[in-house]
């Protein structure tokens, strides 16, 4: 029976549990800065948002971005597209986590799926990479490369929600299986071994599954 935690066991004994950049697989995990490259990695890719968070290096705390110019912002942003829409949503969500929890810390701690995904411009991806990245609690972030390398073992998802309930359906309980960390880390980097070996078996729309059949 393939499953999810069949999936991940298989991924680490490849070697793609392997992240000398953060131990939560995505960069500087746990800080304001994942909430801005959560927003601004939609419809683009991870180096275009690299280069907008390089302009935007020196704001990259909660306190600074929300009193950052608008067109400054945008301005800086420009590398991940949409910039018009990403400045607006991103400076609303700042001011909202303000309004709300006073300062980044109480959002970490105290924020909610539901919080999240009534802030405009942001969906479940987003959220749950917020959840998980940056305020470190369980949620498993599933993307569009964790469906198409499950559409090539001939699985069909009609929704997010769908395909997030498979995964978590047999690695909730078996992650240990797979990681000595806590379930909220182990969901981190279960999702980072899927982003590494699409990245680096994608042929055109496809994936290609040779490497894990082989195991």
């Amino acid at each position: 029976m393939f499953d999810a935690l069949t999936l991940f066991k298989k991924l680490k004994s490849l070697g793609y549990d392997n992240f000398s950049r953060d131990e939560w697989w995505w960069p500087n995990s746990g800080s304001f800065e994942v909430v801005v490259g959560a927003i601004l990695t939609q419809n683009t890719t991870w180096e275009s948002v690299e280069k907008s968070l390089k302009n935007l290096q020196n704001h990259l705390t909660l306190e600074k971005f929300a009193s950052l110019d608008i067109n400054i912002l945008k301005e800086f942003i420009k590398p991940s597209g949409f910039y018009n829409q990403k400045a607006k949503y991103l400076k609303l969500l700042s001011q909202y986590i303000i309004n709300d929890f006073k300062d980044f810390n109480n959002f970490k701690s105290e924020v909610s799926r539901e919080w999240l995904l009534k802030q405009k411009g942001i969906g479940f991806e987003s959220a749950d990479a917020i959840l998980n990245y940056a305020c470190y609690k369980e949620a498993f972030v599933v993307d569009s490369y964790t469906n198409r390398l499950l559409r090539e073992f001939g699985f069909e998802f009609e929704s997010y929600s769908e395909l997030q309930e498979w995964i978590v359906d047999s690695f909730y309980s078996g992650y240990k299986e797979v990681f000595d960390f806590s379930r909220a880390k182990s969901y981190a980097r279960a999702h980072g071994m899927v982003v590494e070996y699409c990245k680096k078996n994608r042929k055109k729309n496809k994936i290609d599954i040779t490497e894990l059949l082989d195991v």
